[in-house]
């Protein structure tokens, strides 16, 4: 038998939690003595204890705490239950990540605002694209609700494409799709040799020519292209042109460091 002190060494935990799962009825002593209060436990109770530190550390309360152990989980379910609440983790760690480079972003041109280049400027007619395409709606326009959405998105319609032997003939696209309720439907192509009535287990589409674009290069990750976007819509009005949509991404060059991508924007415009 172990004092509650040295049991609460043993488990890494407080006194002071000990004694608050004893008053809820989480985790007992197994003696009491009757004259001064003392709690004492039993080595086997540290499986309990484990379980309960486990378990309320996955962000559950008490009360399911409870009612998980009541229901006797398994070491390997505990261990499911560790795999869920890391994804989620990561997932929520790389949603505020890409929400703090978009801040950083705009703080940067808050920085820029007045200086702004707009020299890089082209402005071109875009031929029509036959591209092999997947789509995937997003929660909204912002970088840090893109990103989690387009790259798996990219990842599969490669993986399909090569598995279909289809010819890709050039860079990769993104463009975009503004929803009523504010969402956004990503459109991820590949310029591919195909037909469209061809089977495969992605479209084919034809993009429409761009009779007339207002275009710029992005240099960097696409999580900080917010100045060159903002210094493209300067150029647009100061020009005297009207934007027709959300831009087209073209990927240049997109190795595995982003900072080293190279992206071309695109946005139809028209006479003001």
């Amino acid at each position: 038998m172990f004092s509650i002190g040295d049991f609460a060494r043993l488990g890494l935990v407080s006194v002071r939690m000990l004694r608050h799962y004893d008053a809820i009825g989480l985790l007992r002593p197994a003696h009491v003595d009757a004259a001064t209060g003392y709690r004492s436990y039993q080595a086997a109770q540290l499986a309990r204890l484990n379980r309960i530190v486990a378990i309320k550390d996955l962000g559950f309360t008490l009360e399911q705490v409870r009612t998980i152990l009541d229901e006797k989980v398994s070491a390997e379910e505990l261990h499911g239950m560790v795999r869920l609440r890391r994804a989620q983790l990561e997932a929520q760690i790389n949603a505020d990540l890409a929400r703090l480079r978009g801040v950083e972003a705009r703080l940067r041109t808050i920085e820029r605002e007045g200086h702004l280049q707009t020299a890089e400027v082209v402005l071109k007619a875009v031929s029509p694209v036959r591209a092999g395409e997947l789509s995937a709606r997003a929660a909204g326009y912002g970088s840090e609700h893109i990103g989690p959405v387009i790259t798996p998105l990219f990842g599969e319609l490669c993986r399909r494409v090569e598995a279909a032997a289809v010819r890709i003939t050039g860079p990769g696209l993104a463009y975009y799709q503004a929803e009523e309720d504010g969402s956004v439907l990503i459109h991820a192509c590949l310029p591919v040799a195909a037909s469209p009535g061809d089977p495969y287990d992605f479209q084919i589409v034809d993009l429409p020519a761009m009779p007339t674009a207002a275009t710029i290069i992005h240099h960097g990750s696409m999580d900080a292209a917010l100045p060159t976007f903002q210094a493209l819509a300067h150029w647009i009005e100061e020009n005297g042109y009207q934007s027709l949509g959300l831009a087209r991404e073209i990927s240049l060059h997109c190795p595995e460091n982003k900072d080293e991508w190279v992206t071309e924007l695109q946005i139809e415009v028209t006479s003001a």
